[in-house]
């Protein structure tokens, strides 16, 4: 049985990676949420935190939708 190393690292890595941003992406969303409902309670619009917000949500379900396109294919 032979083990190929370097693909098991690279894959290892990418995992890793995709990981890190995709957690990255997704804490920044919320937060944006949450400083949009901050900028509601004090008068603003909070518009630029939804828009932020959404784009790192639609982000992590693309990178997602992704992946599973690469696993089914």
């Amino acid at each position: 049985m032979n083990i190929n190393w370097s693909g098991l690292g690279i894959v290892f890595v990418v995992a890793l990676a995709a990981a890190v941003v995709l957690t990255g992406l997704f804490a920044y969303g919320v937060r944006g949420l949450s400083e949009r409902v901050t900028a509601r309670a004090n008068g603003g619009t909070g518009t630029m935190q939804l828009t932020g917000a959404v784009v790192c949500f639609a982000v992590c379900a693309a990178v997602i939708g992704y992946g599973i396109y690469l696993i089914m294919a």
